[in-house]
């Protein structure tokens, strides 16, 4: 991606969007957006306990309790299962490797539409969720050594488990951004930005924050002046 190429990007897509388990604003302003693997080590779950929630499914959301730390949730990631990670993934990959690939990285949305499908999704449409809409520009700028882009939905294999490996993911500076310029619509040529471990500093992009259910907004929790 060059640099025209980025600044088309962020236009297009001036908004990135993460949800949240509904509770987890307060948290999140304080301590920033941590990753899976970030929450692990935080909260210090080791063994077996952490290796079913960093390396298998977790067909539910998880709490994590830590003697001095409020309680934190893992969510689930039903849209995904070990069935279509097989198909789907190369013989060198298998589903723990993706997961845990997955776990170290904090996600974003680069539209509303997207934000939407995942909010107004089956399994989460009736449960109310804390979305956190963050300035593009200022966190690209501030993160993007960090940063990973993706043309797809890398945490979903249903309803069919489209091809993914470790290349799926790609640096701003490589990722192949004027070829799916040619095969989709603006907003549609990235799908996820995601960055390394944590976002530490989140607070200083973040512009609104959102109780969502569905796509109906029940309430804001912060506006930035």
């Amino acid at each position: 991606m060059t640099k025209d190429e980025l600044e088309e990007l962020i236009t297009d897509c001036p908004t990135l969007f993460h949800m949240a388990e509904r509770g987890s604003w307060n948290s999140i302003n304080e301590k920033g957006l941590l990753s899976t693997t970030a929450l692990l080590d935080l909260y210090q779950v080791k063994g077996q306990a952490r290796r079913k929630i960093e390396s298998e499914r977790r067909s539910t959301s998880v709490a994590l309790n830590t003697a001095g730390l409020p309680q934190a949730i893992v969510r689930d990631q039903i849209p995904m299962d070990d069935a279509g990670l097989r198909r789907c993934l190369p013989k060198h990959l298998t589903p723990s490797d993706w997961y845990e690939l997955l776990n170290t990285k904090v996600f974003f949305w680069l539209t509303r539409d997207r934000l939407h499908r995942l909010t107004g999704a089956k399994a989460y449409r009736k449960k109310p969720h804390d979305v956190i809409e963050i300035d593009s520009k200022s966190l690209i700028q501030a993160h993007i050594d960090h940063i990973w882009l993706c043309p797809m939905n890398s945490g979903n294999t249903k309803p069919f488990p489209h091809p993914r490996d470790e290349t799926t993911f790609s640096r701003v500076s490589d990722y192949p951004y004027k070829s799916w310029r040619s095969k989709r619509k603006r907003g549609e040529r990235v799908v996820e930005l995601a960055i390394d471990h944590s976002v530490p500093d989140l607070r200083k992009f973040v512009t609104r924050v959102v109780v969502v259910q569905g796509t109906e907004i029940l309430q804001e929790l912060y506006h930035k002046e």
